[in-house]
């Protein structure tokens, strides 16, 4: 891939530019359509300025050229730039991701660790709930692996819940994944994310467009999920309530043309709301990976539809013509041949939806230790998970 090799003095000169208080995207990058490079507008007058942006981000600009206050974080940011595995992309970098040209307001540097390459693979952005439940982290974490295995890389943001189970999943997969950061590139957050943060530099990439240091700020994210949008040919979430700030990243996404889609879940669970308002208004209701492939169609799928098809659950059957969910009918499903009488019953009253114990107790007709016993060994062999407030959900199997 062809890049741009900058010297210091170009470096700075970007960083003075993208770090003038007042001038967003999309005013640098009137000023660089309208002058060139950031040293070129740093010799324009006042008044060329002026006419080409406005009084008030001329003088922004001024200040900025002779403003040297913020030299050592300049420096700083130049020796990381020429660190190993590290990249700095501007927007007259070549090697600049030509899916954040299309949207309006492309970050006019970019901070990326790892493999630059990532950024210009087939994408498609799977994120969701900061507090999933154990079947929506499965979910992430096998349509992740899926989607990569067939070509498309996978891009997140880095958060607890569905984005790390995503990020987790996409690593075993070809394609791989890429991070983008809320936060300067040199910090992780969430903190408990560090190591995963060094697996996805190690193989994919970490993208940040904040200057070093810069902390987790509410503001940032929404910021971040416009860049996780335009990476991507597509996002899919993954479990969301109501008011989830990933509704922010399905609808940047549907604003730069990109596909959405939506995973159903449970009419009663809050973590379906989003999902179920987003198919409403048009999202493509997933049940496999085929329904993602059949819209995107990277050339890297080659996977077949029973390969990419992980089970979901059969209270959604009739909301998709033909749809293939599970085993095909008359099929014996040999995964539950190894359980108990008792195994099975628990199972087959507890549905798909979260159930309290004792309602549990009331449709199994079993004595409490009797249940207790049973789901103990169903949560052992990965059946079932325990939730807090002494419910149980099924997961996958």
């Amino acid at each position: 891939m062809q890049r741009l090799t900058l010297t210091e003095d170009e470096i700075k000169a970007w960083l003075r530019l993208t770090g003038a208080a007042g001038l967003g995207p999309i005013t640098v990058r009137r000023l660089l359509a309208a002058f060139g490079l950031p040293q070129q507008i740093f010799g324009q007058s006042y008044t060329a300025l002026a006419h080409a942006v406005g009084e008030q981000h001329a003088q922004a600009v001024l200040h900025a050229r002779d403003d040297h206050s913020h030299d050592a974080v300049h420096m700083r940011a130049v020796e990381w730039a020429f660190a190993p595995n590290h990249h700095f992309v501007t927007l007259a970098d070549p090697a600049y991701p030509r899916a954040l040209l299309e949207i309006a307001d492309p970050p006019p540097v970019l901070y990326v660790r790892g493999r630059l390459a990532k950024l210009h693979m087939p994408a498609l952005a799977v994120v969701g709930s900061r507090h999933a439940s154990p079947q929506g982290l499965q979910n992430a974490a096998q349509f992740a692996r899926a989607l990569a295995d067939a070509g498309l890389c996978i891009v997140s943001g880095l958060a607890l819940g569905i984005d790390g189970a995503a990020h987790q999943g996409a690593l075993e997969g070809r394609a791989g994944t890429v991070a983008v950061m809320g936060t300067g590139i040199d910090l992780v957050y969430p903190a408990r994310h560090h190591a995963l943060a060094q697996q996805i530099a190690a193989s994919g990439a970490i993208v940040s467009e904040w200057a070093l240091g810069a902390p987790a700020r509410a503001a940032h994210f929404p910021q971040r999920n416009r860049l996780i949008a335009g990476l991507a040919q597509g996002a899919l979430v993954i479990e969301a309530a109501a008011q989830s700030g990933s509704l922010i990243t399905a609808r940047l996404a549907a604003e730069a043309g990109r596909e959405v889609f939506a995973l159903p879940g449970s009419i009663h669970s809050p973590l379906s709301k989003g999902c179920h308002r987003l198919i409403k208004e048009g999202a493509k209701l997933v049940e496999s990976i085929q329904d993602v492939l059949d819209e995107l169609q990277p050339a890297q799928a080659s996977l077949t539809a029973a390969a990419l098809r992980p089970k979901y659950g059969p209270q959604h059957a009739a909301l998709k013509t033909g749809a293939q969910i599970g085993m095909k009918k008359g099929a014996p499903d040999r995964s539950r041949q190894r359980l108990s009488a008792t195994q099975q019953c628990v199972l087959e009253a507890l549905g798909y939806d979260p159930c309290a114990l004792e309602t549990l107790m009331i449709r199994t007709g079993l004595e409490s230790p009797v249940l207790q016993a049973a789901l103990s060994e169903l949560e052992i062999e990965g059946w079932v998970a325990l939730l807090p407030g002494s419910r149980v959900a099924r997961l996958s199997k």
